[in-house]
């Protein structure tokens, strides 16, 4: 089992390849070929994801109502829902103060939509990136207050904001927080904080995104208003219809998809073929999706969209286009986040840039210099400073955070964390340790507002923090292949099968295939730095393929010098789409040379 999968002991991007499987693995993965009568490889995918053959179809055919916990075992839930109870019966306003990216967007249009469902008047407040920062502030709450509400919800956001929520209590406001985000020793004054990652849950939901956590939350409230009689003569919301915003959140927000998480974007997904919330249909018009929408179209087509609001424009679009029912205002917000997206492209290529170029002062060239990447500019837009992070930790395989300074001296930043390494526990022991003026977040994202003088040694303290787990990480970070495949066995129904056990994303790999010894016979440069790929397997069946952004990265150049030669390709399947017709391509994300040659 030591032995590198293929030979491919240091590949294009510097990785060995490994086989998933270890001898358990493979015992796992015979088990179910031999009880369940699958094909070899979809058994593997399967078993490299930890099922057992016992549990191989109920995992194939996940269903929510076996997954779905108590709502009771979290936390304050039963005060929350009582609450909320209360302003429905009582016809109270109430005002929803949620987060500007997407899971803080997806909450709000999940709280908003039921209660106005249920006839009540609501305010959502989405906080300015640039002006009010994350979370709620304490003007915001004083406008809410005199605009009316009885009832405050924070959704993705509250769970640190003592001051704020005490100016709610002063005013009058009742505050129920719904939040996912790592919580302090010591909370807020509130009716209600429901998390899942306060020090004192047991529930064991702690993967959730906001957007889960507001839908248990809705599975409470419901269940307290039918036994008020609240539904009596009046329809009921259907709660399934909403998990398209909850598959929206849980994607974007990359938190794990196992378990709950994963039956929650697996019926999302379904909900959203069905193209019955007109702004989520408008959206994917105008982002051109090809195809049944998948994690992937969530991720890195309509998640963007959303997010440019809070990044560079109004930071409610979000939220709005979320929750309306007029195709004409759909059609309007859809057109105005692709145009701030492409807007947001622009100025995010210029920032990683010169991103890139301070990393590597710290990093080096032979990338052996410092375990965390910091680095900041007072010309960087704040609303594009988690995507610089995110390219950084992409870049050099280790954790990533970027600052944009403002002229008063202070910086607003965002981390992007690698697998195993908890960044969001680390910025809150920074900031009570007094190096950042605020902050917070969960293990593969966080924030946090420093002063300019500080950032070498916010740097310093992460490095020591995190350095050991870093190392760690980095050992790991070979690449996992979970089956070797040929040319001719990349069609439809092989990605049918496999994407039975899916969907992928955050915590469940995509699955990953090793093309051993196939002839590459083009590599071209393509787009915005894409190589276009074709290989041919010694039968003469071909495969085409991308490898996206490797043009000038290690890969790319690797794959311009190997033309012509035979070489072990690795990369993920999909099925293209182009002008009515289907054919599989290879998401070419490495490269290895045949074993003994150079």
């Amino acid at each position: 089992m030591n032995r590198p999968f293929l030979g491919v002991e240091r590949s294009a991007t510097g990785r060995r390849w490994r086989d998933r499987l270890d001898d358990a693995g493979q015992a796992r993965a015979l088990a179910i070929v031999q009880e369940h009568g699958l094909d070899d490889v979809l058994a593997r995918v399967l078993a490299g994801r930890g099922v057992a053959s016992a549990d191989a179809p109920g995992f194939l055919e996940p269903r929510l109502r076996h997954l779905l916990p108590d709502p009771s075992s979290l936390i304050d839930m039963d005060a929350a829902a009582a609450r909320i109870a209360d302003a429905v019966t009582r016809r109270e306003k109430v005002a929803i103060f949620g987060d500007y990216d997407v899971d803080g967007a997806s909450s709000a249009a999940l709280l908003g939509s039921y209660l106005q469902s249920c006839g009540l008047e609501t305010i959502i407040h989405i906080p300015d990136r640039l002006i009010e920062g994350y979370g709620p502030n304490v003007d915001a709450i004083g406008k809410l207050a005199a605009a009316g509400a009885g009832l405050l919800v924070t959704v993705d956001c509250g769970t640190t904001s003592h001051e704020p929520l005490a100016e709610a209590r002063r005013l009058g406001l009742d505050t129920v927080v719904i939040d996912h985000h790592q919580a302090p020793e010591q909370l807020p004054s509130a009716v209600a904080i429901v998390n899942p990652n306060r020090l004192d849950d047991l529930s064991g939901l702690g993967a959730l995104c906001a957007a889960g956590v507001v839908f248990v939350t809705l599975v409470a409230l419901n269940r307290e208003l039918r036994r008020r009689g609240f539904w009596n003569g009046r329809r009921e919301p259907d709660l399934m219809d909403m998990l398209d915003l909850v598959a929206l959140g849980t994607v974007a927000d990359v938190v794990p998809l196992v378990g709950l998480n994963r039956a929650f974007v697996r019926q999302g997904l379904a909900i959203m073929k069905a193209r019955g919330r007109v702004g989520l249909r408008t959206l994917c018009d105008v982002a051109r999706l090809d195809g049944p929408p998948r994690p992937y179209h969530l991720g890195y087509l309509l998640g963007p969209r959303i997010n440019a609001g809070g990044r560079i424009g109004d930071a409610a679009l979000g939220a709005r286009l979320l929750m309306t029912v007029d195709e004409m205002e759909a059609q309007s917000i859809s057109a105005t986040l692709d145009r701030l997206n492409g807007e947001r492209q622009v100025i995010e290529q210029a920032m990683v840039a010169e991103g890139v170029g301070l990393a590597l002062g710290q990093v080096g060239l032979e990338e052996n210099g410092a375990a965390f990447v910091a680095v900041g500019s007072a010309d960087w837009h704040p609303g594009v400073v988690g995507l610089v992070a995110s390219r950084l930790k992409e870049r050099f395989g280790r954790p990533a955070f970027a600052f944009a300074f403002g002229e008063n001296g202070l910086g607003t930043g965002s981390a992007r964390s690698i697998p195993g390494v908890d960044v969001g526990r680390a910025v809150r022991a920074a900031v009570e340790a007094g190096l950042a003026v605020k902050g917070g977040g969960h293990a593969m994202a966080a924030g946090a507002t420093i002063a300019r003088e500080r950032l070498p040694d916010l740097a310093a303290f992460l490095e020591d923090r995190l350095g050991s787990a870093i190392a760690t990480a980095r050992a790991d970070r070979g690449l996992a292949i979970d089956a070797a495949i040929m040319a001719g066995g990349a069609r439809t129904d092989l990605i049918t099968r496999i994407e039975t056990a899916g969907p992928f994303g955050s915590g469940h790999p995509e699955p990953m295939f090793a093309l051993p010894s196939h002839r590459l016979v083009e590599a071209t440069e393509v787009g915005r730095g894409h190589v276009r790929v074709r290989l041919k397997a010694g039968d003469g069946s071909t495969l085409d393929g991308i490898a996206f952004g490797a043009a000038e990265q290690p890969l790319g150049k690797a794959l311009f010098e190997a033309r012509g030669s035979t070489i072990h390709a690795a990369g993920q399947l999909a099925v293209d789409r182009w002008q009515g017709a289907e054919r599989v391509q290879l998401r070419l994300t490495d490269m290895g040379r045949l074993e003994g040659r150079p």
